[in-house]
């Protein structure tokens, strides 16, 4: 009886590990893929480079699909993927609107620390809905980690909070925050093809803006490994993502998820010597020590 004991303990630890590593390599892809596109974004419009690289993540979600046998997956029912993904795709989408805008105003200390705050959403979502419940050391690894990749982001507010950018912001972190909460609904039937529905519905989406405008940007093809890496880590960020919280807890999977800023400022110090301020430093040690936490207890 003991033996089982231990052998089911061991095999509950085992997921969690998995869960965790899921989780922090899914915020590492993203953190690149976000460094790269907002390099990119910078000789290119914003929405081009979006609109590119969703269709290149959608492409790379097909082919996984196929591959795998995913396809198969029920789309709709208790355990369907379609619905869920459809609603994560357009309110990831929104949420990407309110923070392109918002970045647009010249508050990027305001914006992106306030929309990183995301993971408040469905760490709610699990603790209101679900009944996830963290012991008190593991609550303090995750608050840690959270407030970490906040000031990560390099917050500014001594010129006050501006009410646009400030409610730009909160419709970042918003749409951000509900669409990762539905990617864990869909997740539950099959990760790889609520990844598939959400790529699928932000390509029409950017279909119908190309139609309008008729054009890329400028981007041609010697952009084209760069938006490939971009297109393909942004979609595996969200699959191992989504895969993490169904291995483990969904709130400290959301939780390592949302370090995603800290790799992009790291990343951003190294290649373009971009100064990290105190409050930054101040950040990636609160983000390490959190992780730290959470993966001993």
């Amino acid at each position: 009886m003991c033996f089982k004991w231990e052998a089911g303990r061991g095999a509950v630890v085992a997921l969690l590990a998995m869960a965790t590593l899921l989780a922090l390599f899914s915020s590492l892809l993203w953190g690149t893929a976000d460094y790269h596109g907002g390099k990119l974004s910078k000789t290119h419009p914003a929405i081009a480079v979006l609109g590119v690289t969703q269709a290149i993540g959608l492409i790379f979600g097909i082919a996984l699909a196929i591959v795998s046998g995913e396809f198969t997956s029920s789309a709709f029912g208790a355990d369907g993927y379609f619905f869920p993904g459809a609603l994560a795709g357009i309110l990831g989408y929104c949420g990407l609107i309110c923070l392109y805008a918002g970045l647009s105003t010249g508050r990027m200390g305001v914006v992106s620390p306030i929309s990183g705050l995301s993971a408040l959403i469905p760490v709610a979502y699990a603790y209101f809905v679900k009944g996830d419940r963290l012991s008190l050391i593991l609550s303090i690894g995750a608050a840690l980690a959270i407030i970490g990749a906040f000031l990560a982001s390099g917050p500014e507010m001594s010129q006050g909070l501006p009410i646009k950018p400030l409610i730009l912001a909160l419709g970042a972190a918003g749409g951000f925050g509900t669409a990762l909460v539905f990617m864990a609904i869909g997740s539950q039937g099959s990760a790889l093809m609520t990844m598939v529905m959400m790529r699928a519905t932000t390509f029409f989406v950017s279909l119908a803006i190309f139609a309008k405008y008729r054009t890329l940007g400028g981007l041609t093809f010697k952009q084209s490994p760069i938006l490939i890496f971009i297109g393909c880590a942004d979609f595996l960020a969200n699959l191992l993502l989504g895969i993490a919280t169904t291995k483990g807890n969904l709130t400290l999977s959301m939780v390592l998820g949302a370090l995603y800023p800290i790799f992009t400022a790291l990343l951003a110090f190294k290649f373009l010597h971009e100064r990290l301020h105190r409050i930054q430093y101040l950040g990636i040690f609160a983000a390490v020590a959190g992780v730290a936490i959470i993966s001993a207890f």
